[in-house]
C-alpha cells in the first residue's frame, strides 16, 4: 500500500470516525484540518516532530508512560507505573506504599527498581524496504529469521552512537516495518509518590469503574553524567534537562474541550480474524481469568498482610488483579455483544470485494484461508502453553532456564544470538538478577509452582512435554503430595535465591552448568533440548503468519480505503497520538456519568477501611473546603479525576493529557468497565478514558504533602 494511499485514508476518514484511532505521529500533518476543528491550537505538524515541543517532553519507561514537566528531568507518570519502584523501596519498618514519600532534596531521591530506565523517542525511520530485502522465496522458520537478522544489523548500527536503545517495530502484520531511535536514560530515582490511600484509593474494587476518585500519579528524575550523557547510577550524576517540558495547568479542562494524549500504548486486536476472537473471548480469557485469579489466591494464602514477603509481591497481585478484572469484563460485554457476527461479517464483506476483482482475486484470494489454518494450528497446544506460561510466572524455574540459555548463548558471536542474549542486552539481564532480591520468596513461589504442576499433569499423556515430566515424576500414577516433597527438596538446596550466586552464574560455561547440583539449574539443562525444540516450532509459525498476514492486512487497508474507513496500525508499544474531548457517558439505560468527580466523592466513598481510607487530613482538608487556586466553579469544588473520549489502552497509563496548546492537564490512567473491550473494537458511544485531574494532582502536592519544592520547580499555569 502506497503511503499517499494511506495519507488519503487518514484524511478522508477521521472527521468521520468520531475520535477513534490511535495514529503515528507522522500521519498528523494529514489530519490538520480536522484536528483544528476538534480543538487542537497548536501547529498539527509539531506533534509530527519528534525532537520538537511537545513530542520530546513525552517519554516512556518500558511499559508505561511519563512525561517531563520541569527543566531538570522531573517526570510525572501514574503511581501505578511507579509502583513497582515504591515497593521496591519498601520495608515493612519504612512502607513508602502505605505511607508515601516526598524526597525534598536531590540528595534524598531513591534510586528506582534495578534496571528503570526513561526512553527518550527522539527518531522513526522507516526501513521496510531494508527489512524486506532478499527474503523472497524464504518461508517458515527461514523468513522469521531472515527478518530477525536484518533486524539486528539495523539496530546494531542504530546503537553505534552511544546512549542509544534502538528497536524495529512492525506496523500492519509485517506490512511495514519502522526502525526508532531512543536516547536511554539509565539512572531513574523516585522523588514523589502520595500515599497508598490516595495513590491507589478504591483499590481493586474502583478499578476500571467510573465514578473515580483516584490519586494515580508520582514523580522520577532522570540523572546522566556531568558530561550530560545517560550512564548508569553515581552519585556524581546530575539531573537530565531536557530539551522540553510540558506546562502544568492549574485550570484544567471543562465538559466538551479538546484533549489529546501522547503515549506508547501496548497492544490492541482491532484486526484481528472472526477466528481469533472467538478462541480469545470463549477459552483463552476465561482460562486465564481463573488462572490470575488462583495466583492472587496462593499469594495472600502463603504471605499475610504487612510481611516482608507480601509486600515483595504487591505489585504483582496488583498486575494480576488489575488484568483479571479486564478479562471479566472482556468476557462479560462479549457476551452481549455482536463482536463475533461483525468481524465475520466484515471477513464475508472482504471475501465478496476480493472476489468481485480478478485482480483482487489472485492477490488475496487464498489470504483469509491461509491465515486462519495458521491460527487454528497455533491454536493446537494452547492450554499446555498456557500452564507454561504461568509456570514461567514463577521465580526459580525461568531464572535457571534463562541463565542457561545465555551460557549456550555467549558461546556464539554477538550478531548470532538470540534477542535478549546480546551484549546489548546484559545490562537487563543483570538487573532482572538483581530485581529477584525484592520480588521473591520461596515459600509463595514453591506454592504457584506446585499448583500450576498440578494442573498441567492433569493434561492427557500426549498433550505433555516428556522431559518436564520426567524432572518432576509425573506419570499416570501422579501424587500432588509426591511433587511437593520434591518441589520442598529443590527450594531447600537451591542457592539461586541469593543474588551473588545468580549473577556469578552468568559467567559460567555450558559444562559448568551440566555439572552443577543445583536442583534448578538442573531443570534447566534437563528441559534445554525441549525448550529449544519449541522454539524452533514458534518461530517456523511466526515466519508464515509473517508472509499471510500483511496480505490479511493490505486487503483490509485497501478496502477500508473504499469505504472511507480509518486506516490506523494496531498499537505496538510505539508512540502514538490520540484525540478527544472531555465527555461523560451513558453505562445503561436511564444512567448518565458526568465527565468530572469531586473531591466531596472522596469523603462519601470513605469506610476508614481500606481501600476506601483517605488520610484523615485530606478528609479534614474537604470538609473544610479547602480548595486554594484548584476550584472549578462547575463543579463547586476542586475535581479529582475525568472522562474522556480518548482511544486509548495498556500502555497509555501514565500519558500526559494535553489540551490544545498542549499544557498538561491531567494524567490517563485507566478505563471505564464498558470500555475494557476497547482493544478489540471502538465505540463511541461508551469507549471513554479516566485521567486524574491536574487540579487534584496540584491540590494533594500543596495541601496534603506539602511538596512546595517540587511545584516552584514545575511550570504551572492558569
Amino acid at each position: 500500500m502506497k503511503k499517499w494511499l494511506l495519507t488519503v485514508a487518514i484524511a478522508a476518514s477521521v472527521g468521520a470516525q468520531a475520535d477513534e484511532g490511535m495514529w503515528q505521529p507522522h500521519q498528523l500533518p494529514a489530519m490538520a484540518d480536522e484536528l483544528k476543528a476538534k480543538g487542537l491550537a497548536i501547529d498539527a505538524k509539531s506533534i509530527s516532530k519528534l525532537t520538537e515541543f511537545p513530542m520530546n517532553a513525552v517519554i516512556s519507561l518500558g511499559g508505561c508512560t511519563a512525561s517531563f514537566v520541569s527543566p531538570k528531568g522531573l517526570a510525572v507518570t501514574n503511581h501505578h507505573c511507579a509502583y513497582g519502584a515504591i515497593q521496591y523501596n519498601s520495608t515493612p519498618e519504612k512502607n513508602l506504599l502505605q505511607d508515601g514519600f516526598l524526597a525534598k532534596t536531590f540528595a534524598d531521591e531513591l534510586p528506582a527498581t534495578p534496571g528503570s530506565r526513561i526512553y527518550v523517542t527522539e527518531e522513526v525511520t522507516n526501513v521496510t524496504e531494508q527489512v524486506k530485502q532478499g527474503l523472497n522465496g524464504k518461508v517458515g522458520t527461514e523468513f522469521y529469521q531472515g527478518v530477525e537478522n536484518k533486524e539486528k544489523q539495523l539496530v546494531s548500527e542504530c546503537e553505534k552512537e552511544d546512549g542509544y536503545r534502538c528497536q524495529v517495530y512492525s506496523f500492519h502484520g509485517g506490512l511495514e516495518y519502522y526502525l526508532v531511535k531512543q536516547l536511554e536514560i539509565r539512572d531513574v530515582r523516585l522523588v514523589y509518590n502520595p500515599a497508598g490511600s490516595v495513590g491507589k484509593y478504591g483499590g481493586d474494587i474502583d478499578n476500571w469503574m467510573w465514578p473515580r476518585h483516584t490519586g494515580d500519579f508520582s514523580f522520577y528524575r532522570a540523572y546522566v553524567s556531568k558530561t550530560g550523557k545517560p550512564a548508569d547510577f553515581s552519585a556524581d550524576n546530575v539531573p537530565y534537562e531536557p530539551k522540553s517540558f510540558l506546562k502544568v495547568s492549574a485550570k484544567g479542562v471543562s465538559e466538551g474541550d479538546f484533549v489529546m494524549v501522547a503515549g506508547y500504548p501496548g497492544r490492541t486486536n482491532r484486526y484481528r480474524t472472526a477466528t481469533e476472537v472467538k478462541n480469545e473471548f470463549e477459552w483463552a480469557y476465561p482460562e486465564g481469568k481463573m488462572l490470575r485469579e488462583r495466583f492472587i489466591e496462593i499469594i495472600k494464602q502463603t504471605a499475610p498482610e504487612g510481611s516482608d514477603e507480601r509486600i515483595k509481591y504487591e505489585s504483582q497481585i496488583a498486575g494480576l488483579a488489575n488484568y483479571a478484572k479486564n478479562f471479566t469484563s472482556m468476557i462479560e460485554f462479549y457476551g452481549k455483544s455482536t463482536m463475533l457476527a461483525d468481524r465475520q461479517a466484515r471477513e464475508a464483506e472482504l471475501a465478496s470485494w476480493i472476489a468481485k476483482d480478478p485482480r483482487r482475486q489472485a492477490q488475496y484470494g487464498q489470504t483469509l484461508a491461509q491465515l486462519d489454518a495458521l491460527i487454528q494450528k497455533g491454536n493446537a497446544h494452547q492450554q499446555r502453553d498456557l500452564l507454561l506460561s504461568y509456570i514461567d510466572s514463577t521465580t526459580m524455574v525461568p531464572t535457571a532456564r534463562d541463565l542457561y540459555r545465555l551460557a549456550h548463548e555467549k558461546a556464539l558471536p554477538d550478531m548470532a544470538r538470540e534477542p535478549g542474549f546480546q551484549e546489548r542486552d546484559m545490562a537487563r539481564f543483570k538487573a532482572s538478577m538483581e530485581r529477584i532480591d525484592r520480588r521473591y520468596a520461596a515459600k509463595v513461589d514453591k506454592a504457584v509452582l506446585l499448583d500450576m504442576l498440578t494442573r498441567y499433569a492433569a493434561l492427557p499423556e500426549e498433550k505433555r512435554l516428556p522431559a518436564l515430566d520426567k524432572a518432576f515424576g509425573i506419570d499416570n500414577s501422579f501424587s500432588e503430595a509426591k511433587l511437593a516433597k520434591t518441589l520442598d527438596k529443590m527450594y531447600a538446596k537451591t542457592e539461586l535465591g541469593k543474588k551473588e550466586v545468580r549473577l556469578a552464574w552468568m559467567d559460567k560455561s555450558v559444562a559448568e552448568f551440566k555439572a552443577a547440583k543445583d536442583p534448578f539449574i538442573q531443570l534447566a539443562v534437563a528441559m534445554h533440548d525441549t525448550n529449544m525444540a519449541l522454539e524452533k516450532e514458534q518461530k517456523a509459525l511466526a515466519g508464515e503468519l509473517m508472509q499471510v498476514r500483511p496480505q490479511y492486512m493490505d486487503a483490509i487497508i485497501a478496502y477500508n480505503l473504499e469505504q472511507h474507513k480509518p486506516v490506523y496500525a494496531d498499537a505496538n508499544s510505539s508512540l502514538r497520538v490520540t484525540v478527544g474531548h472531555v465527555k461523560g457517558y451513558s453505562p445503561k439505560d436511564g444512567l448518565m456519568a458526568v465527565p468530572f468527580t469531586r473531591l466531596e466523592g472522596i469523603v462519601q466513598k470513605d469506610t476508614g477501611v481500606d481501600p476506601f481510607d483517605a488520610p484523615k487530613q485530606q478528609l479534614a482538608l474537604i470538609k473544610e473546603k479547602q480548595y486554594g487556586d484548584y476550584y472549578m466553579k462547575a463543579i463547586d469544588s476542586v475535581p479529582v479525576n475525568f472522562l474522556s473520549t480518548l482511544d486509548t489502552t495498556g500502555g497509555n497509563s501514565g500519558s500526559p493529557t494535553l489540551n490544545g496548546r498542549a499544557e498538561l492537564v491531567g494524567l490517563l490512567f485507566d478505563g471505564v468497565y464498558e470500555s475494557i473491550i476497547g482493544g478489540w473494537a471502538f465505540d463511541n458511544d461508551i469507549n471513554r478514558s479516566i485521567h486524574v485531574d491536574s487540579r487534584y494532582i496540584l491540590w494533594v502536592m500543596k495541601y496534603l504533602d506539602n511538596a512546595d519544592n517540587l511545584l516552584a520547580e514545575m511550570e504551572v499555569v492558569n
